[in-house]
């Protein structure tokens, strides 16, 4: 038997939580965002997931070339050149995610070491960014460096191959930043 299932009177009251307290809370971040949720560093997904729907292109292609193909002798409604035509461009572009699919071999912190070893000054904050270049988008770490000083009076930029551990371009200047009107206490923080 079914347990009772009370009914609600004029006088029920709404749940605590949808209760206004008058207070404004304030934002909040995203759960994404917050840092106490933090779970180690950020892995970079690898450029070989695309082999994944190049496959799937690549079968598609096939089964659409083939169902053309079956059906040559006899006079269809639905199957024409179409299905030839589709599987053609199926095929070539599983193909290309084939080729486009590179193993990412170097890791983010390789590229930054080779990054450190190609500017040729003492290494303080540095960023990496992934990119990709050619026709076969090949995997390319993007490495921003600022020189060791408290205010950095060089930067570089440093292009790093993803798949072989080596520096493509390399573009060292002077930091064009003007530091003057800030003080110690703006670039350290207040003291402890």
């Amino acid at each position: 038997m079914p347990p009772e299932i009370e009914t609600g009177t004029e006088a029920e009251q709404p749940p605590a939580a949808a209760v206004p307290t008058g207070e404004d809370t304030g934002d909040e971040l995203p759960p994404e965002l917050d840092v106490s949720g933090y779970v180690g560093p950020y892995v970079f997904p690898n450029n070989s997931r695309r082999r994944v729907p190049g496959a799937l292109y690549a079968f598609l292609g096939v089964v659409a070339i083939a169902t053309w193909a079956l059906t040559l002798g006899s006079d269809p409604n639905i199957v024409n050149g179409g299905f030839l035509a589709a599987g053609i461009a199926l095929c070539v572009l599983g193909a290309y995610h084939f080729r486009a699919g590179w193993e990412l071999r170097v890791e983010e912190t390789d590229a930054l070491l080779e990054a450190v070893r190609a500017v040729g000054f003492p290494v303080g904050h540095a960023s990496a960014q992934m990119g990709w270049r050619g026709w076969f988008s090949r995997p390319t770490w993007r490495i921003l460096v600022f020189s060791n000083e408290i205010r950095p009076l060089r930067r570089g930029l440093v292009l790093v191959d993803g798949v072989e551990p080596k520096v493509l371009d390399v573009i060292v200047e002077d930091n064009p930043e003007d530091w003057s009107s800030l003080t110690d206490s703006d670039i350290h923080g207040p003291p402890d």
